[in-house]
């Protein structure tokens, strides 16, 4: 994935507001839970931040959908950054 530039965010986002993340992996080794707490500790987050998950089928993989406020552009791609090294992860949106 090729991350997104300050420019590109800026220009089609405004900050400080909510930003959606779509993030699809293995449904294994407390997946969820390791994504969620990825994107509140480089938010510096006290609580979860609000998301959504939902299983496949058959089970093997999960997609979840966090949407917590982030102050800047740069924020959002030290989000990126963080969660593209992540075990399991498959696709980041």
């Amino acid at each position: 994935m090729t991350l997104p530039s300050v420019e590109v965010l800026e220009a089609n986002h405004t900050f400080p507001g909510l930003y959606t993340f779509k993030v699809i992996g293995t449904d294994h080794s407390n997946f969820t839970a390791r994504v969620v707490s990825s994107v509140r500790d480089e938010l510096r987050m006290e609580i979860d931040p609000p998301y959504t998950f939902r299983t496949t089928k058959n089970g093997n993989h999960v997609a979840i959908t966090l949407e917590p406020e982030c102050q800047s552009a740069q924020q959002v791609i030290a989000v990126y950054s963080r969660l593209l090294g992540m075990d399991g992860m498959v696709m980041l949106l």
